[in-house]
């Protein structure tokens, strides 16, 4: 289907490449919800989807991967006691830093303001990936919040997901940002598949003017597919959410935001998974055929 069919398409809804192969690596999906840029909503709408995924009877585990700068903590009222700087010492294992949040997902937290987590080393990162390998429990979805930018951390957590949700926003500086991040991961690793979720907007042709913004782009300049797959309106109710460190979906699943988030949530749950394999070592390769 070329760019026009998928315009036509994703003008009333959300549309996902039905003409594009696609395969399963496994019965765990691993999803990293990733931004060019900060301040574009990449963290609650990680969250929120972590919640709106549990209450369809997933399991989930919720990574807070912004090593540096966490606050998947913050917006959900938790204080853990255990973060992921405790299982890369090796003081706690994975399972024993895990905590509940709302509606039942699991979350990992992870350490704020560490220098010394900032860039995990080569060594931190493999005991990262023999902790998720050896987890007894097995989840439906695992969503990584990553940090933001085109630091080492944020490619690293993008690589070790099978998929790739790209949050932007219609900022001139976000798509530029969000470019920039696509074209390395492109470039430098091999991935030729994104998502695209386009937050904060007015209304669906808002939306639809960013994809189409972004998707030029990279189809001018890179060989690769971004899926639109769908749009989040702006919404007073969601900082209000946040300064009460609750989620949106849980305590006002019929505002704007809440249901634009459930539509999202819902039609990734019914497309295969857009895996793609580069060679690189994913987390729960032991659940990948």
């Amino acid at each position: 289907m070329d760019q026009a069919g998928i315009l036509r398409k994703i003008k009333n809804g959300h549309v996902f490449p039905e003409t594009m192969p696609q395969k399963s690596n496994g019965n765990t999906r691993v999803i990293a919800v990733t931004s060019g840029k900060g301040g574009v909503g990449k963290t609650n709408i990680t969250a929120n989807f972590a919640y709106l995924l549990s209450k369809m009877g997933k399991k989930i585990l919720l990574l807070d991967a912004d090593t540096g700068l966490a606050n998947i903590d913050v917006i959900l009222g938790i204080t853990p006691k255990y973060n992921l700087s405790h299982v890369l010492s090796g003081k706690k294992t994975l399972a024993e830093a895990v905590v509940q949040g709302p509606g039942g997902i699991k979350i990992l937290p992870a350490p704020s303001g560490m220098r010394g987590m900032a860039e995990l080393s080569k060594g931190q990162k493999f005991t990262l990936l023999e902790e998720m390998d050896g987890l007894d429990e097995d989840f439906d979805y695992i969503l990584i919040d990553t940090a933001t930018g085109i630091t080492e951390n944020v490619l690293y957590f993008n690589m070790v997901a099978g998929e790739i949700i790209v949050v932007v926003t219609p900022e001139p500086t976000s798509l530029t940002d969000a470019y920039a991040l696509i074209k390395i991961l492109y470039r430098d690793y091999g991935v030729k598949r994104f998502m695209l979720v386009v937050n904060m907007v007015r209304d669906s042709d808002e939306a639809i003017g960013v994809f189409r913004q972004l998707s030029n782009a990279t189809n001018h300049f890179l060989d690769l597919l971004i899926s639109y797959t769908g749009y989040i309106l702006q919404d007073q109710n969601i900082s209000k959410a946040v300064c009460r460190q609750r989620l949106l979906t849980e305590t006002q699943s019929g505002s704007k935001a809440s249901r634009c988030m459930s539509k999202i949530v819902a039609d990734l749950c019914r497309c295969p998974p857009q895996n793609y394999d580069d060679g690189t070592i994913k987390f729960f390769n032991r659940f990948r055929h």
